[in-house]
């Protein structure tokens, strides 16, 4: 990458014969299972010591998490798990250059049309390119020094390198005491802006990467998220209708020489959920070297729908892992020019709803049912759903 870039993925694009793909189909016999939010927990004050032992995370096996969650109606925490636990905070970060933006503005000024071509783009799509201008041209490591000061961020340190603003740790309970500023302190003004684009957070990123793990894939609207992600063993982005894939980029700094992890590959999810923002939520994960893309969002997505959101609502559907890689979604059960996004390799996806469709053939096997994913507003061949059978057996027809 780039210095001052944030290391969301690394070149390498990975291409599978269609030989080693029905391999892995037929290896395939995972079945579907749900994963809701679990029984409500008594809410546990910030500072209590033995929060961690009363929380119903759920953390797959593998993975490293710190999270928060803070239910604004009570004023208490529903969820805590090694909430002072620091990680590179990855794209999270941006939170604290837009706040160090409006700063010292006047609140009743509006935003200059050349702010908000930076701004829009880098809490909505994760821009790393108005991220890097920002760090470069206000101080880099004295953003976050000011911001840790002015919001009283107590697991908040500077990147060992300066030139890596995702290099920056952060915890979950620092997060959450963000979004409080945000949602209760901040200007009326700075408030509306920051949390109208959170809303409009769009699925794929400026990098090609799917954003709508975590928070976003587990609960129904409404909900605002802001979302990091980083890792070498993350190659590539395919979100979007094109057939091509982002190139990448490199990592070009001393993981050595850093107080916080910067081997592992990272995934986080922050943001609020439900009617009038009513949790905050924050969930910080850490995986095993090696770990796809797709094995981390679906890793995110099975932690945070386990968790006790007050206000948030699990989607309806049976959840299936699939197969291959960039699988298309389209707007119709067929195949023509009709690409809405591409699937992350082998990641879990909520299915609706299925019905017949154009028949599709990975020889040997033949399948003309299909798949409806609602979070992405289309279909994919049951063909690469991760069941043995042709038609589900535990899923509606549309």
């Amino acid at each position: 990458m780039r210095r001052t870039a944030l290391p969301k993925a690394t070149a390498g694009r990975r291409h599978r014969s269609l030989l080693a793909a029905v391999t892995a189909f037929l290896s395939l016999t995972l079945v579907g299972a749900v994963f809701s939010p679990s029984a409500a927990a008594a809410p546990a004050r910030p500072d209590d010591p033995s929060a961690a032992a009363r929380t119903s995370v759920v953390v797959p096996a593998g993975v490293t998490a710190g999270v928060a969650v803070y239910d604004r109606q009570t004023g208490g925490f529903t969820e805590q798990l090694n909430p002072g636990t620091q990680f590179r905070s990855a794209s999270i970060v941006k939170l604290l250059m837009v706040l160090d933006y409006f700063w010292n503005r006047d609140p009743g000024s509006p935003v200059p049309a050349a702010d908000r071509a930076w701004l829009e783009p880098m809490l909505r799509g994760s821009d790393d390119d108005a991220a890097n201008d920002y760090w470069s041209n206000h101080g880099s490591t004295s953003i976050v020094t000011r911001m840790r000061l002015n919001l009283g961020l107590r697991d908040t340190e500077l990147p060992a390198d300066p030139d890596f603003w995702g290099y920056t740790a952060m915890s979950a309970r620092d997060t959450v005491t963000v979004y409080r500023y945000i949602l209760e302190k901040a200007p009326a003004s700075v408030r509306t802006f920051i949390m109208d684009n959170l809303r409009q957070s769009t699925r794929c990123a400026s990098d090609k990467f799917d954003q709508h793990f975590g928070i976003a894939g587990a609960f129904n609207r409404p909900w605002a998220v802001k979302q990091g992600w980083s890792g070498d063993s993350y190659p590539e982005g395919t979100c979007g209708p094109a057939s091509t894939v982002s190139a990448g980029t490199a990592r070009d700094a001393d993981p050595a020489a850093a107080a916080v992890d910067l081997t592992h590959p990272v995934l986080h999810s922050t943001g609020t959920v439900g009617a009038g923002d009513r949790s905050i939520v924050a969930v910080f994960t850490q995986h095993e070297a090696g770990t796809s893309y797709g094995k981390a969002y679906t890793d995110i997505g099975r932690l945070t729908r386990s968790l006790n959101v007050p206000g948030g609502v699990a989607p309806t559907g049976k959840w299936y892992g699939t197969w291959s890689s960039q699988v298309a979604v389209r707007s119709e059960p067929r195949i023509a020019n009709n690409v809405l996004t591409r699937l992350p390799a082998g990641v879990e996806v909520l299915v609706g709803c299925q019905k017949k469709g154009q028949s599709v053939s990975v020889p040997p096997y033949t399948n003309d049912w299909w798949a409806y994913l609602p979070q992405y507003g289309g279909y994919i061949s049951n063909i690469y759903i991760s069941h043995p059978d042709n038609q589900l057996p535990d899923v509606r027809l549309c």
